[in-house]
């Protein structure tokens, strides 16, 4: 099997070391592909091109229009190939064909959102006290940006990132996680088939500890960002300060849905399987702790229970499949510990809360849809990040008691409430101490609309304005239109 490269200043290179890595599909753990597996070596090499891109190449001093030809072009070739990037997608993941196609289109969609905001307005003129001063604001990119992005949405996550650099002006070094680059590949045969000038965009492959460490500690790294966890995110964070490069972090969440008894009980129902079992709940945002009105609970949960364990688990191409398989053997044995450390504290699973392994499914990485009940707030799955197809359920009295186990996390990425009355909805939403908030629907998310959140996780936000906002600079000019002397010294 041929070993897939890296593309470093405009060409496809294979790791200066040697090293490679086995690509596995996470629905039979066969293999997919082979790929070059970098070393601090190749961090140090993308880094010194991207740096000479910046500082001496084309991209940064196009004018802005320029560069989102670039991007138009590239959003206009991912949909060309949108149907093989979903399927490659889905073998490399594992998650559901259906939710891989919008992945795709939500990539295309962010490259062209971004190509059209950058030629905006993006400087600000001021009228100041002295009339001889005129004072203004521009906006300029912040140099070579490292961009580090997790498995469980590999494309889109990348959008994500190099949108928004490469609009700005940024030249960027993006590094994939270890387990799903390949769709990342094919991205980067699209970044080449646009022209981009070499340097501008540049894919490294291999080990976060390795690469990801060099990209995050160099001091010719202007900018680090890292979607991921947030144990990693602290590692990051503290590797940037050795330069106090810019930083943006966005991070892990155990998100709470709060329904209440006035709520349609049938759109709640489904929303709060959608919450937690979309993605295989290997999602940042994943509604993992449903908190459920206490007078509705007995019928809720017994209609959540049959509903859920009929989820039809499988391998995502198949196109009944409405969950996939975890991302690796590994990560499936780390939530069926959680699962079991549920059971050790005394909650217990209502449905699910085992390996799924009959017939095809022994081959791969399944785990039944799970949800606990009988929790307490002390409890590990309640308070830690699972990452995986695991809901916890807390009952609640009254709306105080509601927001209350909702904020009592170390996290606030996202939360969601349902309730048939608007004013309590809003009223608890401004409550809660998350950054991405939802009203009677869950999981919604727009390039407009920033993202990120309160607490561990994460700094700063991606998507809309923020996001570019991100990779920017922010400078002030002061243009004396009467030059004359001061008169402040007498020897002059």
């Amino acid at each position: 099997m041929k070993t897939l490269p890296m593309f470093l200043n405009g060409a496809w290179v294979n790791a200066s070391e040697g090293g490679t890595r086995e690509i596995l599909n996470p629905a039979n753990n066969e293999l997919l592909a082979v790929v070059t597996d970098g070393s601090e070596v190749d961090a140090e090499a993308a880094i010194a091109h991207a740096r000479r891109a910046f500082d001496s190449g084309p991209w940064p001093k196009m004018r802005a229009q320029e560069r989102a030809t670039y991007l138009f072009k590239l959003a206009d070739l991912i949909d060309g190939l949108a149907d093989c990037l979903a399927t490659l997608e889905t073998r490399n993941n594992g998650k559901p064909l259906r939710e891989a196609k919008f992945d795709v289109a939500d990539a295309a969609a962010c490259f062209r959102y971004y190509a059209g905001l950058i030629t905006k307005p993006l400087g600000q003129t001021y009228e100041v006290s002295d009339p001889t001063i005129q004072a203004m604001v521009v906006r300029e990119p912040i140099g070579v940006c490292g961009q580090i992005i997790p498995w469980n949405y590999p494309l889109l996550m990348a959008a994500w990132k190099l949108a928004p650099g490469l609009a700005a002006g940024n030249c960027c070094i993006l590094k994939p996680a270890e387990t799903t680059p390949l769709t990342a590949i094919e991205l980067f045969k699209l970044i080449e088939e646009a022209g981009f000038p070499p340097g501008a965009a540049q894919l490294l492959l291999g080990p976060g500890p390795t690469v990801g460490h060099t990209l995050a500690a160099h001091d010719h790294v202007d900018k680090i960002a890292f979607t991921g966890g947030t144990v990693t995110g602290r590692t990051i964070m503290a590797a940037a300060t050795g330069n106090i490069k810019k930083v943006t972090l966005e991070l892990g969440g155990k998100s709470p849905i709060i329904v209440f008894a006035d709520a349609d009980f049938d759109v709640a129902l489904e929303y709060a399987m959608f919450a937690i079992f979309a993605g295989q709940g290997e999602v940042c945002s994943a509604g993992s702790r449903l908190i459920l009105d206490q007078k509705i609970a007995d019928r809720f949960l017994a209609r959540l229970a049959e509903a859920s364990s009929k989820i039809i688990v499988g391998d995502g191409l198949d196109p009944k499949t409405e969950m996939g398989p975890l991302i690796t053997r590994s990560h499936m044995e780390r939530v069926l510990h959680y699962i079991d450390v549920g059971r050790n504290e005394g909650a217990r699973p209502i449905c699910g809360g085992q390996r799924l392994t009959d017939g095809a499914l022994s081959k791969g990485n399944f785990v039944a849809p799970t949800i606990f009940v009988d929790t307490k707030p002390e409890m590990k799955i309640v308070r830690e990040e699972i990452f995986g197809p695991v809901q916890v359920v807390q009952l609640f009295d009254t709306e105080e008691e509601a927001l209350h186990l909702a904020n009592d996390t170390i996290y606030g990425l996202a939360g969601g409430v349902f309730t048939g009355d608007q004013g309590k909805g809003l009223r608890v939403l401004r409550g809660l101490r998350a950054g991405i908030t939802w009203l009677n629907t869950y999981h919604p998310t727009f390039n407009e609309a920033p993202w990120g959140g309160y607490k561990q996780s994460g700094i700063g936000r991606e998507l809309g304005t923020f996001g570019l906002d991100a990779y920017l600079e922010t400078k002030q000019i002061n243009i004396n239109l009467v030059p004359q002397r001061l008169n402040w010294f007498s020897g002059v």
